[in-house]
């Protein structure tokens, strides 16, 4: 191992690129991401592996796996890129402090960490509380005060919040097999009277006249989703909740249209701070932006 007798001052700008790499999975998206080259992406890696005299990203690999050596960078790296950003802030007194709770449904966990990552870098002093729960649940406990923000699908039962998003709705099945040939048709879905989704599959599989069953009844997307791969049922998810091994069932399968779903931020009532602002502000463009580019649809 080479000892360094004088460690040179890394570059944050090659720091952020390669964090970037990591988070965005490659260099394309990290390009695109920081709007910069690739091949300014590719120098600012060779640049720092050859400060360190070592690999720091995995070759061979289209996306961006550190080796043991850059997992050991990334976690200095984040800590630095962090420092900087309260520096800058504590010298312009522009920082941000306290506490923001959210909350969200476990159906949406998949896509908002990217978000939430950006948003603890942005304001490291600010402390992020998220918990999960079911739609219905969490506008109460924002009305309550219990929660600054959350994000929500949209409930008949539960009106207000502001609109991010629309997205489809569709009937999922498991790769490999026909159960939405049964008769009766068997459903995962959650328990009657919190979750919009098992509301919608029965009230069209009603007005369609189709005949169904609840086979699997669960709070939990995982859970729902595991009973739909193993065959056991069909259920109704947006196409952002979908995992592997799941695929979409339309008209050809003989399975009713279903209204497309809200995507809702709801507030606390009263002032809110600004550390809640700012992260309102964030999880709107970040939703934004994958409706824009991924399965959401205004």
């Amino acid at each position: 191992m080479t000892m360094l007798n004088t460690p040179r001052p890394l570059d944050l700008v090659v720091l952020t690129t390669f964090i970037t790499i990591v988070d965005k999975g490659g260099f394309t998206a990290a390009s695109e991401h920081l709007h910069m080259a690739q091949s300014t992406v590719s120098a600012h890696i060779r640049r720092l592996e050859e400060s360190f005299g070592c690999q720091l990203l995995q070759r061979g690999q289209k996306i961006g796996i550190p080796t043991p050596a850059g997992e050991r960078l990334m976690a200095h790296a984040r800590q630095m890129l962090r420092q900087n950003a309260l520096a800058w802030q504590d010298v312009l007194k522009e920082r941000l402090d306290g506490i923001v709770r959210l909350g969200i449904p476990e159906d949406y966990v998949i896509y908002l960490p990217a978000a939430l990552s950006a948003f603890e870098a942005r304001f490291p002093g600010v402390e992020l509380e998220v918990i999960c729960g079911l739609s219905v649940d969490l506008v109460q406990d924002v009305k309550a005060g219990e929660l600054d923000l959350a994000i929500t699908t949209r409930q008949p039962n539960s009106p207000g919040g502001q609109v991010l998003c629309r997205e489809s709705t569709v009937w999922v099945a498991g790769i490999g097999y026909d159960t939405h040939k049964r008769s009766p048709l068997p459903l995962a879905v959650s328990k009657e009277g919190v979750c919009i989704f098992r509301e919608r599959a029965t009230g069209a599989l009603d007005a369609a006249g189709i005949q169904w069953r609840i086979a699997y009844a669960s709070a939990s997307l995982s859970g729902l989703s595991a009973a739909v791969r193993a065959g056991l049922a069909v259920t109704v998810l947006t196409p952002s909740m979908m995992g592997p091994h799941l695929r979409v069932l339309g008209r050809n399968e003989g399975l009713p249209s279903l209204p497309d779903t809200e995507i809702t931020l709801h507030r606390r009532p009263g002032r809110a701070s600004e550390a809640a602002k700012q992260l309102a502000s964030q999880l709107r463009n970040h939703i934004k932006s994958e409706a824009l580019g991924g399965p959401f649809t205004h």
